[in-house]
């Protein structure tokens, strides 16, 4: 495992207010309320994990995406315990890499990774992981970006505003400090292979889990799904992530990674037909699947080809079984490509589904659709200036 050995700055300082307002006023509120690690009473206790940070809105555990603008656009981050589905672009190019910068932040902060995957072996997926981003380049990345940029003043203003809005305050530290919330990395290089082997991370690879001459049985889940729901059962038991000896062992994040799930290459007819067997072979996984995180310090990503399944009702059915849905939609191939109105853009970004997570009603987001580019070295998310108008009260 990485050798990270510094705690969440966020909830050390929760936990340090809820002391001192103790001190002064005693209510019945502050005694129930969340305190820091290593006070005696017996009441809730914030959990003080490297790479976590506790939810402002209803104290929910959150880790980072690894792209700090889209996790300011799901909340705050990712809730432990949710499940993150990211709708694959066409050529599933920009998913891939949004993929890779939940396991790269993973890395960073000194999670342990649980890859899957069906089609590439989860050690070469770490090798092509990005490398951490020192704050300094990042900050000249994004104003090179803005200023280069041939479009009126009222425009630069609007997308430095936008874009700015969607980044936390930064820090000087080192490219691999787990010190804050969400890190930055360069898609151009890849990550040191010294943090790769000081990490600790299980892969899970379907051809070599699932020999070509088995004979399988008719049940409600496809062989493959089978396999890959009990090694991340007992990787979750077995290493303490639901709780388990909670004296003996320290207390970590379990990052789940799971690519290209539905496709034919899990043994899933879904994307082959409109009325698929297997199809509530999927979605039946998934509800297996959240029950597992919701008992335990684990929080998965899944990317989905979801544009080759013909059954809108069970895309519908799959939504709902996850707690966040992203939509990535690439220009490559369609007449936007050309288009000038996305000149400056390499896609959208759907925001189809939030948390809602201890609500009775599914919260809203004001702005659901971004452009995004791959630019020079980053990934950014900003609203597109042919919807500037239109979403400019939200601002």
């Amino acid at each position: 495992m990485a050798a990270v050995a510094t705690c969440g700055g966020d909830a050390g300082s929760a936990g340090s207010a809820v002391a001192t307002a103790s001190k002064s006023n005693v209510t019945s509120f502050q005694r129930r309320g969340p305190r820091a690690s290593g006070t005696n009473d017996s009441g809730p206790r914030l959990v003080s994990i490297t790479g976590t940070r506790p939810s402002v809105r209803n104290g929910q555990l959150l880790v980072s995406t690894g792209l700090p603008a889209l996790d300011q656009l799901l909340g705050g981050g990712l809730a432990v315990g949710t499940v993150l589905l990211i709708e694959e672009d066409k050529y599933n190019i920009y998913s891939s890499l949004l993929f890779k910068y939940f396991l790269a932040e993973g890395i960073v902060n000194g999670h342990t990774l649980l890859v899957a995957s069906a089609n590439e072996d989860p050690a070469n997926i770490l090798q092509e992981l990005p490398a951490p981003l020192l704050d300094d380049n990042c900050k000249k990345e994004f104003d090179e970006d803005v200023y280069n940029r041939k479009t009126p003043e009222s425009n630069i203003k609007m997308k430095i505003a936008w874009r700015y809005q969607l980044l936390p305050k930064m820090e000087q530290i080192g490219p691999v400090s787990s010190s804050r919330f969400g890190h930055y990395y360069d898609a151009s290089k890849r990550i040191p292979q010294e943090l790769i082997e000081a990490s600790k991370w299980h892969g899970f690879f379907l051809p070599e889990k699932i020999p070509s001459t088995l004979k399988v049985e008719p049940c409600s889940l496809t062989h493959g799904y089978i396999k890959l729901l009990q090694f991340i059962q007992n990787i979750i038991y077995e290493e303490g992530f639901d709780g388990s000896n909670p004296q003996k062992k320290q207390k970590n994040i379990l990052r789940i990674g799971i690519q290209n799930l539905g496709s034919p290459l899990w043994g899933d007819d879904i994307c082959c037909t409109e009325n698929g067997d297997s199809s509530h072979s999927l979605t039946k996984f998934l509800y297996v699947l959240r029950g597992l995180l919701r008992t335990s310090l684990s929080v998965c990503i899944i990317t989905m080809p979801t544009h080759l399944i013909q059954n809108k009702a069970v895309i519908a059915h799959i939504t709902n079984l996850s707690d966040i849905v992203v939509g990535l939609e690439s220009f490559i191939g369609s007449e936007r490509e050309t288009n000038p109105l996305y000149k400056d853009y390499h896609g959208l970004i759907h925001i189809r589904q939030i948390p809602r997570l201890n609500n009775l009603v599914c919260d809203e987001s004001d702005v659901k659709d971004l452009g995004f580019k791959l630019k020079r070295k980053l990934f950014t998310i900003e609203l597109e200036s042919g919807f500037a108008s239109f979403h400019s009260a939200h601002f």
